[in-house]
Formats: C-alpha cells, sequence, structure tokens
C-alpha cells in the first residue's frame, strides 16, 4: 500500500512539473516572460475623471493574476495599448408617459496588442460593453462604481480570452 501512495504521489509530481506553461486560466502564454500595458487615455467625447487609471490598472491586475508574467513598463514581451473611444449613455425603455424607464452606459476601448515573440499574433481591435441602470437613478457614487467595475470586468476578460486564451 505504502508503494501504491509512493506511485501515486511521483505521477502528481511529475504530471504538474511538465506542465510548466500550463495555466488554469487556459492562458497560453508561449515563451513570454513580461507583459506592459501601456496608460489607456481617455478620448471619448464624454470624459468621466479617473475611468482611464481605473481601465489601466485593472487589465494589469487580471493578467497578473490569471498568468505567471511579470509586469514590466518596457520593452514587454506582450503590450496592451489603446483608449477609451466612448463613453455614453442611451435611454433603452420607455414608460407608459414616453419618458425613458432604464438608461444604459456603454463603454468602448480600443486595443492595439503586440507579441513581440510572435507578431502573427497581434491585434487591434475594438471591445465594448453596457451596464442597464434605472432611469431615474444619477450615474454617480454607487451606481457609477457599479457601473464601471461591471462594464470594466468585461472588457478586460475579453481582451485577455482574444489575445491570451485562443478563444
Amino acid at each position: 500500500m505504502r508503494n501504491f501512495r509512493m506511485l501515486i504521489a511521483g505521477i502528481l509530481l511529475l504530471s504538474t512539473i511538465s506542465c510548466g506553461i500550463y495555466s488554469f486560466s487556459g492562458a497560453d502564454t508561449g515563451n513570454a516572460q513580461t507583459f506592459q500595458v501601456n496608460y489607456f487615455q481617455n478620448s471619448a467625447a464624454i470624459v468621466e475623471p479617473g475611468i482611464d487609471r481605473t481601465f489601466t490598472l485593472q487589465l494589469q491586475d487580471l493578467i497578473q493574476s490569471q498568468t505567471n508574467l511579470s509586469l514590466t513598463d518596457s520593452n514587454g514581451d506582450l503590450v496592451y495599448e489603446g483608449e477609451i473611444v466612448d463613453y455614453y449613455v442611451s435611454p433603452m425603455s420607455a414608460t407608459a408617459e414616453s419618458t425613458a424607464a432604464q438608461n444604459r452606459l456603454t463603454i468602448v476601448v480600443q486595443l492595439r496588442f503586440f507579441n513581440t515573440l510572435d507578431p502573427e499574433k497581434d491585434l487591434d481591435r475594438r471591445f465594448s460593453f453596457y451596464y442597464d441602470y434605472p432611469a431615474n437613478a444619477q450615474l454617480q457614487g454607487a451606481v457609477l462604481s457599479t457601473a464601471l467595475e461591471e462594464i470594466f470586468t468585461r472588457i478586460t476578460q475579453d481582451i485577455f480570452n482574444a489575445t491570451l486564451a485562443n478563444w
């Protein structure tokens, strides 16, 4: 019985060692060791202060938490850059009095991704997502924080999937 346990332990050890670049998130970082996220400027017509910094940090945090890549300020193997190109609110549904019952905040991010080790994986694409909220609510404070968290979580995950998950 003891030999059987040692055999199982040995197999488990070898299987984890042999999968050196495997990630539980499904990320395929190839031979990359570092990544760089340049500051995403807010060039939208409506400027909400601080969302550019928040987005940049959230993208950095997501990549760090789901890969074994090291964050660097320059000369990264994988480089993320771009800008927030749109930020707008639009009415979504109407009441019987022909007023908005619900509004939608939409944010659009233009991404340029460069894989310096494999340029065929470079990407230049827009990502967007939205958050619906009651028309009688002001888009500030907790409503705005919740909206930004939901939108940025979705956009950063979509960027991660498009650049590293090969989905």
